[in-house]
């Protein structure tokens, strides 16, 4: 069987049951979810940090003029009076998530991954307006990850579009999922899928940094249907995390999966957001390369790669400019532990080793997060004449799990020897609705 042989409902609409995970800083570019939704899926976007990519997308401003605006507080340990404006942040929501709609092709669907840990210095209403701004630019859905969301919903219910954007919930255990669902039940809105996410998922994980060998996939994706079965609820279940081949996606919907999300492979695809310089270091890494630590200012455990040049800087909070894991009271962790670390070196410039700056090197590329399977990446790919490893279109990755069996990969086609260039990949250009 193929996962072309399954189809994924929600509502009245039925997809491809393959879902492009949102991996951020806009790795999970809007090319890359208009690709997947092209081919009849659904394709991620995701607001992290969504004033600065609506900056490179755009080019607005938004990153600069909060920069100005609390520039005066840079050396200042205090980053309580550091806030985002509520304006500026759904115009950067509305204008990225309107691009993408506008460009969608197809029959698929884009959604919009959204993470409560982005407490952005008033994490309340930070999230409703991310959440509100991208249910008034058209999304389709909303993924809600990175956190319990006990509260999400009851922020947005009284929204025209409330009962009609798919609303999902990103969980890692049954425990979890009865948690959310206990307070949907009060707004009488169930959500509409449930993304089941292994302890193998890249970025942050909903697992112990020290005990996540201990779950698998899919023993967890086997008790989130028994507990839904037991409270008769039909919620399409998505497994994520690890599922590296379209053989491994069709023994999850064996299992009684509705779809899978994957998003490993599309980080080294011509779509992705990545610089192709990191695109080859995915492509090089090894499985001892991987690591699961605790560097993240979140409190969550992430998966990431040794090499990450991140993880070696001596870096100065950047929270006037960015400051998206501040939480209400202007604290972070990562300002603890630089700010301490400076009183110790008496002001000297040193290395801050137990946690980083997500917030600095998600925006330039320099935290190279990754699923577990990213050390197999190079055996999905032509290794070219000057070392270098072929780049891979999203359509070569998409159709690779639609139609393989028998956990085949198939490799890319060479070109003369050469990686082929994005304009020679793209069917057509990305169209613009017009009124």
């Amino acid at each position: 069987m193929k996962l072309d042989d399954f189809r994924l409902k929600l509502g009245d609409k039925e997809f491809l049951p393959i879902i492009v995970g949102g991996m951020g800083v806009n790795i999970s570019t809007l090319e890359l979810a208009v690709e997947a939704a092209r081919l009849g899926g659904i394709g991620h976007i995701t607001d992290a940090e969504s004033p600065a990519v609506s900056d490179q997308c755009s080019g607005t401003q938004f990153v600069k003029k909060k920069r100005e605006r609390f520039k005066s507080n840079i050396k200042n340990r205090d980053k309580s009076g550091v806030y985002f404006d509520l304006e500026e942040l759904a115009e950067a929501q509305r204008l990225y998530v309107s691009k993408a709609m506008e460009c969608k092709q197809g029959e698929g669907a884009i959604f919009l991954n959204c993470m409560e840990k982005l407490t952005m210095s008033n994490p309340r209403e930070t999230l409703k307006t991310r959440i509100t701004a991208a249910m008034d630019a058209g999304i389709d859905g909303i993924t809600l990850s990175a956190g319990l969301h006990l509260q999400s919903l009851a922020l947005v219910q009284h929204h025209a579009r409330f009962r009609d954007v798919k609303f999902g919930i990103v969980v890692s255990s049954a425990r979890a999922l009865k948690l959310f669902l206990r307070r949907a039940s009060r707004l009488k809105r169930h959500p509409d899928y449930i993304i089941v996410e292994g302890p193998l998922a890249g970025g942050h994980i909903g697992f112990d940094a020290d005990n996540w060998k201990q779950y698998d996939l899919k023993t967890i994706v086997r008790e989130v249907l028994s507990f839904l079965e037991k409270e008769d609820l039909k919620i399409p279940v998505i497994a994520a995390g690890g599922i590296f081949t379209g053989t491994d996606g069709v023994e999850f919907m064996q299992l009684g999966a509705s779809a899978i999300q994957v998003a490993t492979r599309f980080t080294v695809t011509h779509e992705s957001g990545l610089p192709d310089s990191v695109k080859q270091q995915y492509f090089k890494a090894e499985e001892e390369n991987v690591v699961v630590n605790t560097v993240s200012p979140t409190g969550y455990p992430m998966r990431m790669l040794l090499q990450s040049p991140g993880l070696r800087a001596k870096t100065r909070p950047n929270c006037e400019a960015l400051g998206y894991l501040l939480d209400r009271n202007g604290d972070c962790a990562y300002l603890k532990a630089y700010f301490d670390g400076l009183d110790r070196n008496n002001g000297e410039s040193f290395l801050v080793k137990d946690k980083i700056c997500l917030c600095t090197h998600m925006q330039i590329y320099q935290c190279w997060t990754c699923g577990h399977t990213v050390h197999r990446l190079k055996d999905t790919t032509c290794k070219l004449p000057d070392g270098k490893y072929q780049l891979l279109t999203a359509e070569h990755v998409f159709k690779d799990y639609q139609f393989s069996e028998d956990h085949h990969i198939e490799l890319p086609e060479e070109v003369d020897g050469m990686a082929v260039k994005k304009t020679e990949i793209e069917k057509k250009p990305l169209a613009v609705k017009s009124d």
